[in-house]
């Protein structure tokens, strides 16, 4: 006679089983992305922002990204570090975009100082077993070639030193369209935020999405 009780024990596991992967299969990589103004959507509704365009765009693939933006505009990398392990142990990201230094550069902070606290920000993400991606960030030439160049070569220097991704400084095919430009002349317009959103896209989507390699 069959054991009917065995064989629905059996069934059930097969199919808890199989819930199991399939929840697995379609868990969501999740993006931090620590950044200031830039990435904040500075003066312009967050829902306009290119950060919340990309996040929407990837909630409809299979399976998801979540896209967390930690940004908050005026943060320099200091600040940046500051939130960070708050930011690390609520979101728990797969990835983080850090994008900090322009508010050091326009402060004319020192440069060593800032290259030692990205550095503190790339160990301590890479410490919770999360990977870090690296923006260029560049200045206006008007700070003097020599705190320039330094500044800007600080990025390069860190990517290297941690075999990490160096992302290219979305602003500077911004910058070539005033009518993009805030009057403040450094922050993009809404009208940019879509530009914005598709270029982050193709420069994140080679890392989070392997297959688009």
């Amino acid at each position: 006679m069959m054991n009917f009780k065995n064989i629905f024990r059996r069934h059930l596991l097969v199919f808890l089983l199989l819930f199991v992967a399939s929840g697995q299969t379609l868990a969501a990589t999740k993006l931090l992305i620590l950044g200031d103004s830039l990435s904040a959507g500075y003066r312009l509704p967050a829902e306009q922002a290119w950060a919340s365009l990309l996040a929407e765009r990837w909630q409809k693939l299979s399976p998801p990204i979540a896209v967390v933006n930690g940004s908050i505009s005026g943060n320099t990398s200091a600040q940046g570090l500051e939130r960070l392990p708050a930011l690390l142990e609520q979101h728990k990201p797969d990835w983080v975009l850090i994008e900090l230094g322009a508010n050091d550069g326009l402060q004319g902070l020192s440069v060593e100082q800032m290259e030692n606290t990205l550095q503190q920000i790339i160990q301590q993400i890479t410490q919770t077993g999360a990977k870090p991606l690296l923006m260029q960030i560049r200045i206006p030439p008007n700070y003097g070639k020599r705190y320039t160049s330094s500044f800007e070569k600080v990025y390069s220097t860190l990517a290297e030193k941690n075999a990490i991704p160096l992302l290219p400084f979305y602003m500077e095919e911004i910058i070539t369209r005033p009518e993009w430009i805030q009057q403040d002349g450094i922050h993009p317009t809404v009208e940019a935020q879509p530009t914005i959103a598709d270029f982050m896209e193709t420069q994140l989507k080679p890392y989070l999405v392997p297959s688009a390699k």
